[in-house]
Parts: C-alpha cells; sequence; structure tokens
C-alpha cells in the first residue's frame, strides 16, 4: 500500500483536495478527525487532558474554547499537550493503516497539517503539499467564522512557511487556479504513484520508520 503524506497550511485547501483522492478510491486519514474523536466524549484524550488542563472538561469531553484559552496563558502548554496527543493520535493511525492494508486497499492519505512538524514525512512514501497564492489564503481563512487576523497570523506561526512545504513536497497541488485544475493534479498524482514502475522517494525513510505508520 502506499502512503502519501499531505500537508499544507492553513486555507490552502486540503480538504477538498483529500475528497478527490477519495474519489479515487484512496483511504483518507485525517489527523484533525483523529483529534476530535480524541476530545470527545469517551475519547482517550478527554482524562489525561483534563488533568494537565483543569477546567478544560465540560460534559465529558474536551471544550476546544477552554483549552485554547488554557494555551494561550502558558508558554509551555502547547508542548505539553502535544505529549499527550501526538501518541494517542498516532496509535489510532496504526490501526486505521493496518485494517486499510488487510483490506487490500492499494492508496492511503495521510491528511496531517503538521506533517513536517511532527516528523510524519519520514514515515510515509511521499509528500504532496497542497498551496495556493498568499493572497486566496488570506481571504479563504479570513472568510471563516470567527477567525481573526490575530489568530490566523498566531496560525501560521505554528506552521512550516509554505514556501519550505513546497521546497520539501515530493508533488504539488495549487488550488489557486480553482478545484478543476487542482482535480486534473490530484489524478495525475494517483496515476503516477499507482504505477507498476513508481519508486517511492522515501521508501527507505518509511521503512525505517515503519512503526510510525
Amino acid at each position: 500500500m502506499i502512503l502519501l503524506g499531505l500537508t499544507g497550511s492553513i486555507g490552502m485547501g486540503k480538504s477538498t483536495t483529500t475528497a478527490m483522492f477519495a474519489e479515487h478510491g484512496a483511504v483518507v486519514w485525517n489527523a484533525d478527525d483523529a483529534v476530535h474523536a480524541l476530545y470527545a466524549p469517551g475519547g482517550a484524550a478527554v482524562g489525561p487532558v483534563g488533568e494537565a488542563f483543569p477546567g478544560v472538561v465540560v460534559d465529558g469531553a474536551v471544550d476546544r474554547a477552554r483549552l485554547a484559552e488554557a494555551l494561550g496563558r502558558d508558554e509551555t502548554a502547547f508542548r505539553r499537550l502535544e505529549t499527550i496527543v501526538h501518541p494517542l493520535v498516532a496509535a489510532g493511525r496504526v490501526a486505521d493503516l493496518e485494517a486499510a492494508r488487510a483490506a487490500g486497499v492499494r492508496l492511503a492519505v495521510l491528511d496531517i497539517p503538521l506533517l513536517f512538524e511532527t516528523g510524519g514525512d519520514r514515515a510515509v512514501d511521499a509528500v504532496v503539499v497542497v498551496t495556493a497564492d498568499a493572497e486566496t489564503q488570506r481571504r479563504r481563512v479570513l472568510a471563516r467564522s470567527g477567525m481573526t487576523i490575530e489568530r490566523f497570523e498566531a496560525i501560521l506561526a505554528r506552521q512550516t512557511p509554505d514556501v519550505e512545504k513546497r521546497r520539501r513536497a515530493d508533488f504539488i497541488i495549487d488550488t489557486s487556479g480553482g478545484m478543476d485544475a487542482a482535480r486534473a493534479q490530484v489524478t495525475e498524482i494517483v496515476r503516477t504513484v499507482l504505477a507498476p514502475e513508481w519508486i517511492p522517494p522515501r521508501r527507505t525513510l518509511s521503512l525505517a520508520t515503519e512503526h510510525l505508520h
């Protein structure tokens, strides 16, 4: 099974792009969805996050607004949260991908916003970066409900810059030109990676870190 790591900064069109891969039969694993499940009632992160950040659990679930407030009050808080959540997310990813392999799935796409930041690029066969021009990105993000310039800039500050992501990518999907153009780029990537003669550029790294899958 081919593993593609898909990433891109906020507002670049990752969710829409992953849906296009799914149209080609790929299994899509989404890191944000995994975190939402961990924070929901009964989620594995509720207990430890509640202990680390008193007051953020409401009605048996992690209240993301309260958690955001707690993170903003302490410079070390975000790192503490990562040490709790990242191992749980990784364990879920392993289980989901093993099930996909057993089912005979040929292509899996890991939608991980912080792929480079967490070292996840070393555990995939190739990296796909979704990008767009800066003005398009800004317009998309600021159109979101509750988004502010300050919050947008804070999110960008935690992410590897787009120019660096593109430099480190094996494939690039530019959504600036609209979704039809992006869909054509996705189709070409799928055709390339499923071709028998294709050699995964990161296969050596991914095999060396197989436990991260």
